[in-house]
């Protein structure tokens, strides 16, 4: 009877221990060789910011436990010492996880949650990819220092060295999205990506995921934003507007009706646009006279600024503006939130390519007008 009420315990015992570890995630770390470091930090990501919502301290050998509600899997980050650590948890988890302070490449295991080792992975990806930017951008901050003030003809040196190292960082996380579709590590991959470039795809991908995720604020927050850009993504038909050019008159997109026409979103106070001006002006030297029109939309809000820099970038095309910076009615419309951008509209209205720029500029109107040549 005596062992029959002791099984009995032990089964309830298990039966609340397992209710309890449904309503959490636990964390059991280990730091080696600590040094200063005393408390380690459980950050959470939500929609729009990454907050601290635990804090504990390490014991004498370098442990550490977190115990932390989450309804649903969720992004987490392990702040310990200058560093930070992604983890993806939810109810249920009991994840293990180990770092050694002294190694200089931050290296760390993690298992006790599948998509904590696929945020791993991508995070490898990211820090190879990274540390090659990060060598270019060193370089040209250096030189920069060195002549004093700001240079066109050098930021058009390492502005494509910056564009391609980019370029093939953005081909390796995309593969990585379409390999782990269904993976919340995935998700935060995605948002990773050159919106500019992956627009489309990103738009897919919203598509493909907005009723598997549904707790996680941040993934209905991206769906959400996708949302309102899928209307002036590739394929769909490019809204009208009305803007007023230099002259005082205005100009709709409706009067490109029937025709190409490249809406290129510039101002004069953008580096970027500066150094990739003279492409677009080579390629409209020469596809004008094959039907490329450019309707240049500036986002500067001093007339006199946006003319001298017309002038100065040798921009022979129609220009217009509502000169209010990303606050005009047309950047609105078209989702503007950083420069240079720009749409390329067929003769039948329709968003045909979005924010080419330097070779893919070219390519594009090359097999755009060279058809069957």
């Amino acid at each position: 009877m005596k062992n029959r009420i002791y099984s009995s315990l032990a089964l309830l015992a298990l039966i609340i221990a397992s209710c309890a570890d449904k309503n959490a995630f636990h964390i059991n770390g280990t730091l080696e060789h600590p040094g200063a470091i005393k408390k380690v930090y459980l950050l959470e990501a939500d929609s729009a910011q990454v907050n601290v919502v635990d804090s504990v301290n390490l014991s004498e050998d370098g442990k550490f436990q977190f115990k932390h509600p989450s309804v649903y899997a969720n992004l987490y980050k392990l702040r310990i010492g200058a560093n930070v650590f992604d983890l993806i948890a939810q109810n249920g988890d009991d994840i293990t996880f180990k770092t050694d302070e002294a190694d200089s490449t931050h290296a760390y295991s993690i298992s006790g949650s599948q998509e904590s080792e696929k945020i791993q992975e991508f995070n490898k990806i990211t820090n190879e990819y990274g540390a090659k930017t990060e060598k270019i951008v060193t370089e040209y901050q250096a030189k920069l220092a060195k002549i004093g003030h700001q240079s066109d003809s050098l930021l058009a040196v390492y502005r494509p060295q910056f564009l391609k190292s980019q370029d093939e960082m953005n081909k390796a996380v995309y593969k990585f999205v379409t390999e782990n579709q269904k993976s919340l590590a995935a998700f935060y991959a995605a948002t990773s990506l050159d919106t500019y470039k992956y627009e489309q795809q990103l738009v897919a991908y919203a598509d493909a995921i907005k009723d598997t995720f549904k707790g996680n604020a941040a993934v209905q927050q991206f769906v959400k934003q996708m949302m309102l850009v899928k209307p002036i993504s590739v394929g769909h038909k490019a809204p009208d507007f009305t803007t007023m050019m230099m002259d005082g008159k205005t100009v709709k997109l409706s009067d490109y009706k029937g025709k190409y026409v490249m809406l290129d979103f510039w101002a004069s106070w953008c580096g970027p646009c500066r150094a990739e001006m003279p492409n677009v002006v080579k390629q409209y030297a020469t596809y004008k006279s094959k039907g490329l029109n450019i309707l240049g939309i500036s986002l500067d809000d001093d007339k006199q600024a946006w003319q001298k820099g017309i002038a100065e970038l040798s921009m022979t095309w129609e220009q217009a503006s509502d000169l209010k910076k990303f606050d005009g009615p047309t950047e609105k419309l078209y989702h503007i939130e950083a420069i240079p951008a720009n749409f390329i509209i067929d003769p039948q209205g329709i968003i045909v390519a979005k924010n080419l720029s330097g070779a893919d500029l070219e390519d594009f109107l090359n097999k755009t007008f060279n058809k069957g040549q």
